[in-house]
């Protein structure tokens, strides 16, 4: 089984919605429990990595910040 890598302002479409209706969480805070915030009411939780890596469906990477070398 391959680990998800996941990052602060990673985009997740989750197989279950939010009581509100929305499949869309922002990942917040990455570690062995996730901190996870509704993008459709704004409602944070905190998940168990392995059940929030089982529940994904579809994963959007931020985008990179752009830096000068």
């Amino acid at each position: 089984m391959e680990i998800v890598k996941l990052f602060p302002g990673t985009l997740l479409e989750l197989k279950k919605p939010h009581p509100c209706g929305n499949h869309e969480f922002r990942v917040v805070r990455v570690g062995s429990i996730c901190r996870v915030v509704c993008v459709g009411c704004g409602r944070d939780m905190d998940m168990d990595r392995v059940k929030l890596e089982r529940a994904i469906r579809r994963i959007e990477q931020p985008e990179a910040p752009h830096t000068n070398p």
